[in-house]
């Protein structure tokens, strides 16, 4: 390399004028002016026209002729004023230009297969992940990674200011599945054995409290191989964090100054603390989900006791079923082809139907008012308990029923109510609410398996009001757990942990994890228990949700450099591929074969 940088491009401004520099990047575009050639030359910092002038050297020019997009270039020359009017406002060099009077044509490059100065979010994402360092390397296509490096250092700063360490934790592990399936490693050494890709660092964290670490954190990556959706990924980056001698206050109030800290150093937004908190109940009864979006209202209403003694055969079978109404309120006057896919949207999300009825405020007599095929099975006094429990009303509403099991309502009046809010345009843009959820039931029943399990995790804490149920009736048992949740997305999640073997194991127990399958599973923290294990407690976040929501991206994958599809594949490098079967005998992952290979 003849030409060697002397500066970054987005280091110049007009304090440069006069001076000589050399800059090295990639061709974004090229304009041939005839005597004059104009190419817009940017790294990873900026963008900055490049002057080729005939008249200052030919052979320059000439050379300057044969470049064309994405070659690789170190130019030297003079930075000077850009002419009156040919200034480019929306780039911060757009006031001056690099007159070139040296050249190096560093690479050649094939002509990429999208346009590199554009918006790449119409072509084709299995294109985009093939070539994504391209796309990367693409106007602004490193702006998310440059954020998220932002979003990780600003992180450790507060962390270790608050007197936290850093602490790595083993890739190869024990397998221990208690939720999702977990990535295995065969071992080469010890046949027929497995390490495990961890799913989380939980026990590790855990062990780290006994060993007096007393703050931890770590920025890690974990595994899980699961279905996947726009915000999973078979590996994710995860913000890991425990602390001892603490309660459940002290890690919410520490992850709240955290998150005021990161968003203000790294959006310039102010967040309002504290964050509300919801207990698991309220948020079913209100939101019908875990996950509320808190920036709109349009809350949920059980309305089981209003139809009690309805004609209205649907609602009353599904009462006397054991079943239950919910419905809300959209503050809008819908058209019956609106309606119509309103009820194909919640049947297509496992509905039986949608019972709607619309309102109209300034209608001249009550029965006006009110209009729905079913509205001639509700007597007025049901009617204007509506327009009560449903107070204020707008000039129009149109209020929605879901009559099913209770878990199927709360699901389909939730993605309603959200489906509703984006089509009503009632999400305020650019403003992010947070909210605590808590009182978690510690179990739930899982009917395939006929047994409890864990909503959380089986080292969650129970709370000690609830203890004494653990004997006698497990499932009324809540946990000392708490998730974040921010515009409708869970980014995080935590609890006190159990820190006594007692309880461990009466929970193990209770799980129906026998001694032996405890002892094999997680015999290494039972005895870790017994050496005195400090109160503690953490929370883990899904950073790159969080850094997607913080960016307004709808996907995970546009936040991290080389994700993988929704088939848990890398388009990139054809991951996962086969290998040889050599690779596989040394595993001992084909039993027989060695010897079948020896016969013939």
């Amino acid at each position: 390399m003849r030409l060697k940088r002397t500066l970054y491009i987005g280091e110049l401004n007009n304090n440069f004028i006069g001076k000589e520099v050399i800059v090295s990047g990639w061709v974004l575009r090229r304009r041939d002016h005839g005597g004059v050639i104009f190419i817009d030359l940017r790294d990873r910092t900026g963008l900055l026209q490049i002057v080729f002038e005939e008249g200052i050297d030919p052979k320059i020019h000439d050379l300057a002729d044969s470049i064309r997009i994405e070659y690789v270039i170190s130019v030297k020359g003079l930075i000077r004023k850009r002419p009156p009017g040919m200034e480019n406002p929306k780039i911060p060099t757009g006031e001056i230009e690099l007159v070139a009077t040296d050249v190096e044509i560093l690479n050649t490059s094939k002509t990429p297969p999208f346009p590199m100065d554009e918006d790449l979010s119409e072509v084709s994402e299995a294109i985009r992940l093939k070539y994504r360092y391209l796309e990367m390397r693409a106007l602004n296509g490193l702006n998310p990674f440059i954020f998220r490096h932002k979003v990780n250092q600003t992180i450790r700063k507060f962390l270790d200011n608050k007197g936290f360490l850093e602490i790595e934790t083993p890739f190869l592990t024990k397998s221990t599945p208690e939720g999702a399936r977990d990535y295995l490693v065969p071992s080469r050494l010890y046949p027929g054995k497995f390490y495990a890709l961890p799913q989380s660092p939980q026990l590790f964290k855990q062990i780290l409290m006994i060993a007096g670490i007393d703050k931890y954190y770590q920025i890690v990556k974990c595994f899980r191989d699961e279905d996947l959706r726009a915000d999973r990924q078979p590996e994710f980056t995860q913000l890991d964090i425990e602390m001892a001698f603490v309660d459940e206050n002290d890690i919410m109030n520490t992850i709240e100054e955290l998150l005021a800290y990161l968003f203000k150093e790294t959006l310039n937004i102010t967040l309002e603390t504290p964050f509300p908190k919801l207990s698991y109940e309220t948020a079913l009864r209100d939101y019908g989900t875990d996950r509320p979006d808190i920036r709109f209202d349009m809350k949920l209403k059980d309305l089981s006791y209003l139809f009690k003694d309805t004609s209205f055969k649907v609602f009353r079978n599904t009462l006397e079923s054991g079943g239950i109404i919910k419905g809300l309120k959209a503050p809008a006057n819908f058209s019956r082809k609106e309606l119509d896919d309103l009820t194909k949207f919640a049947q297509e999300l496992g509905a039986k139907g949608l019972a709607w009825i619309k309102y109209d405020k300034n209608a001249n007599s009550f029965e006006k008012k009110w209009s729905s095929p079913i509205v001639k099975f509700f007597e007025k006094s049901v009617l204007e308990k509506l327009e009560e429990i449903f107070n204020p009303l707008e000039e129009f509403a149109t209020f929605f029923f879901v009559a099913d099991k209770e878990d199927i309502v709360n699901f389909i009046l939730s993605e309603l109510r959200n489906h509703l809010a984006k089509k009503l345009g009632l999400i305020p843009e650019n403003k992010f609410s947070f909210v605590w959820i808590i009182d978690f039931p510690l179990f739930e029943w899982d009917e395939e398996e006929n047994r409890l399990v864990s909503v959380h995790h089986p080292f969650t804490h129970p709370k000690e009001e609830d203890i004494s149920f653990l004997e006698t009736d497990p499932l009324k048992v809540k946990s000392r757990a708490y998730d974040i949740v921010l515009n409708g997305v869970e980014i995080g999640g935590g609890s006190i942990r159990i820190h006594k073997r007692e309880l461990q194991e009466k929970i193990f127990k209770l799980l129906n994890i026998s001694p032996e399958e405890a002892q094999e599973k997680f015999g290494f923290l039972l005895t870790a228990l017994e050496y005195g294990a400090p109160p503690h407690g953490g929370i883990a976040f899904g950073l790159d949700r969080l850094i997607m929501l913080m960016l307004g991206k709808k996907s995970i994958r546009e936040v991290i450099p080389f994700p993988k599809t929704q088939r848990a594949q890398c388009l990139l490098t054809g991951a996962p591929s086969e290998v040889r079967i050599e690779q596989i005998l040394e595993l001992h992952l084909l039993p027989g074969w060695e010897k079948k290979k020896e016969k013939s």
